[in-house]
């Protein structure tokens, strides 16, 4: 880890949700912050690895309730390595899947303040092995596609590659996509995809709470319209959704 008079930012990425994902560098560089900014889904007990005297940031965002604008935590983390103190930036899942971190990244080279990034476990990985699944299969799903179910509006987003989504040899994992998933599996079954199609839904992946569901593409769009949880949760679809959970 590199250290300079400026301070220092390490991007940590904490995992779904379950401590003992962490990364052995993960765990270091929490022992090793002065002030820790960390994401809703870092909290609890991977916050116990943190330095005692370390100073605990709470800058998550959450759809549907109120959170700080990025800009602000852009700001906050740059004030602190300017400060000259080693910064931790915890953040759920894998730090480059679908989080704010080119944001971030962006106003720590703007203020010239170096920065690594340690990566970690995203939720696919986390929720393929709980419902004992590979993400991949030879004959039948050669190709798996992440996702995101919304945009920064909240909507699903206009300019989404609809033949490659409706891909039947492919493996796809919508992430936050709950309350757009209805839309999309319309879309799906519009450019050719069965209604039939196998998915599954991972709430709450590698927490206490976790719960797996099989549903097909059309019955799970139907369980998301009438569904009030607020609970994260992540999507599959396509042929490897059928094996047994």
């Amino acid at each position: 880890m590199r250290r300079c008079d400026g301070g220092f930012v390490s991007f940590v990425s904490s995992g779904p949700g379950d401590p003992e994902l962490l990364t052995v560098k993960a765990v270091a560089r929490l022992q090793a912050a002065d002030v820790v900014l960390f994401d809703d889904l870092s909290a609890g007990p991977i916050l116990e690895h943190a330095r005692a005297d370390a100073d605990l940031i709470g800058v998550g965002k959450r759809a549907g309730r109120a959170s700080p604008k990025q800009d602000h935590v852009s700001r906050v983390l740059v004030d602190h390595a300017q400060a000259g103190l080693n910064v931790v930036r915890l953040k759920s899942g894998d730090s480059g899947m679908f989080g704010r971190l080119e944001e971030e990244i962006i106003a720590l080279r703007a203020a010239d303040i170096p920065f690594e990034i340690v990566p970690g476990v995203t939720a696919a990985s986390a929720a393929a092995a709980t419902a004992g699944i590979p993400l991949t299969r030879r004959m039948t799903a050669r190709r798996v596609q992440f996702i995101t179910g919304a945009d920064v509006t909240g909507e699903l987003p206009s300019d989404v590659n609809m033949a490659a989504l409706a891909d039947p040899m492919a493996t796809t994992v919508v992430y936050m996509g709950k309350r757009t998933f209805a839309g999309l599996a319309a879309r799906l079954i519009e450019h050719g995809l069965p209604g039939t199609t196998p998915a599954l839904l991972a709430e709450a992946v590698s927490t206490p709470a976790e719960k797996v569901q099989r549903f097909t593409i059309e019955t799970l769009a139907r369980h998301l319209e009438s569904a009030s949880s607020t609970t994260p949760a992540l999507i599959f679809y396509g042929p490897l959704a059928e094996f047994e959970v």
